[in-house]
């Protein structure tokens, strides 16, 4: 499948030189670059913010693919999308009552939304607003920490929003991804697959990304 688009989670890149692992992974073959904001209380884990979305698209003209695991995201989607992200992820966890106007500030700026799902919770939450985005991002971990175990139970979800909504322009899937689980979500429906350490940690990051496209 040709058409299933790679993005490398920089949450396992050397953060010490952002600029050349980036570009490293383009060069390589990844079409977009996964970025995970976490903040400490919807995850456990806290990393990376505006400043490094702003950073990056100062170097590279990839999709930046902006993956929100925070509390209260409406209070932070302008100012991700104006620091130059492409895609903007939120959790249904996180938005509850407000998803609604999330998906409508994303896209009045023009940008496209995402709306993402943990393992546990019920697929049901989010079928009134697949319609309504770009892409769903099927989380097959726990979100907050790279380096999981894949998880088959949650990956089933994605045939499901795949029959549920066929027109869905982008699954996605994070978690645990290699190329052993990147052809049981491909089988499944998915299209864009989330990696960080089986392509940061590869001894040849161009392997490791064909071998995500070709399975």
């Amino acid at each position: 499948m040709s058409d299933v688009i790679i993005s490398p989670s920089i949450l396992s890149c050397d953060f010490a030189n952002l600029e050349s692992e980036v570009l490293s992974v383009m060069g390589a073959g990844a079409k977009w670059i996964h970025i995970d904001v976490m903040d400490g209380h919807f995850v456990p884990n806290i990393t990376v913010g505006i400043p490094v979305v702003k950073s990056l698209r100062k170097v590279t003209n990839s999709i930046l693919d902006v993956h929100l695991m925070i509390e209260n995201p409406e209070k932070y989607i302008e100012s991700f999308i104006q620091a130059g992200a492409d895609m903007i992820t939120f959790h249904i966890e996180a938005s509850k009552d407000k998803t609604l106007k999330c998906i409508k500030m994303i896209k009045d700026m023009d940008k496209m939304a995402g709306i993402s799902i943990k393992p546990k919770t019920p697929i049901d939450d989010i079928y009134q607003f697949i319609e309504l985005v770009d892409m769903v991002l099927v989380m097959t971990v726990e979100p907050g920490f790279s380096g999981q175990i894949f998880m088959p139970k949650a990956a089933q979800k994605i045939s499901k929003i795949k029959n549920y909504c066929p027109n869905l322009k982008y699954i996605q899937v994070d978690g645990g991804i290699n190329d052993k689980t990147a052809k049981i979500c491909k089988q499944m429906g998915a299209n864009c697959l989330v990696a960080g350490n089986y392509i940061f940690k590869s001894n040849n990051r161009k392997t490791a990304i064909e071998s995500l496209i070709r399975v």
